[in-house]
């Protein structure tokens, strides 16, 4: 193992074998030294290559055991790409189902730093409008349902953080104030899911329920998109109890590992 070329024309090649190397590792990611071994760098420089690459939103780092793996935002490159990695691949049957079952547009949405980004969407027959358009789009964080109800199940202090970046951000874009994020996140937090619209897209509603992790920790949301005369009073409970089921199911097949969230039998049968 050596580490020729360290100037910045060989960054670039050392930095793709070590985005390899932990797309290779899977999910659970890698630790630095064995990170760098298998991209053959020095440790020392593979913590340097990995900081820029956390920089650039492309890793990220575990803060529970310091592993480092790809970041939301790679996978959002691959989705502009078409290779929508393997978060999309795991969620793309309960985005199918969910719009089969309901005959809505159903969506994927991920945390990327201060914005969340569509990583899917499976078109319902009702033709509608969102936040984030296509797939790869980015919207901000707390905007929308899917986004409002990643927000909501942060920790407090990276709330209060995304609230006080993103705030600046939203000064001509409607309603969006700290009373509405504020309010927005004690709704989500009481109910388990965030629901209806801003009145920003008119004639247009959604539901979105949030993928939690063992500790309670937003993985992703996914949400349906429709119009507000087919998310009526009568019909929002059984939204949002499909909502509910499937983001269980994706929860333990994103974490297979995790005994907690594998519940067998509990996702049965059919909507």
């Amino acid at each position: 193992m050596d580490d020729v070329g360290a100037g910045p024309s060989g960054s670039l090649p050392r930095a793709v074998a070590l985005l390899r190397v932990l797309a290779a590792s899977g999910g659970e990611g890698m630790r630095l030294t064995d990170a760098a071994e298998r991209a053959g760098v020095t440790p020392a420089s593979a913590h340097r290559l990995l900081r820029m690459l956390i920089d650039e939103g492309l890793v990220e780092q575990d803060a529970r055991n310091k592993h480092y793996r790809l970041g939301i935002e790679f996978f959002s490159l691959a989705a502009r790409a078409g290779n929508p990695g393997n978060l999309r691949e795991v969620c793309r049957p309960g985005l199918l189902r969910l719009s089969a079952a309901l005959g809505d547009t159903a969506f994927l949405l991920v945390r990327s730093g201060y914005d969340a980004v569509c990583l899917d969407r499976c078109e319902g027959p009702v033709p509608i409008r969102s936040f984030t358009g296509d797939i790869g789009g980015r919207v901000i964080l707390g905007v929308g349902q899917a986004s409002m109800a990643i927000l909501a199940h942060l920790p407090e202090a990276e709330r209060d953080e995304v609230i006080r970046f993103n705030l600046p951000r939203l000064l001509n874009f409607g309603p969006f104030d700290e009373v509405f994020f504020r309010k927005g996140i004690e709704q989500v937090r009481e109910t388990g899911y965030a629901a209806r619209g801003s009145g920003l897209l008119p004639g247009m509603a959604g539901v979105a329920v949030a993928v939690l992790d063992r500790e309670g920790r937003p993985l992703a949301a996914i949400s349906i998109g429709t119009t507000v005369e087919r998310l009526n009073a009568e019909r929002l409970p059984t939204v949002v109890q499909v909502l509910r089921r499937e983001a269980e199911a994706l929860a333990a097949k994103i974490n297979p590992f995790d005994a907690a969230l594998r519940k067998p039998g509990h996702y049965a049968g059919s909507y």
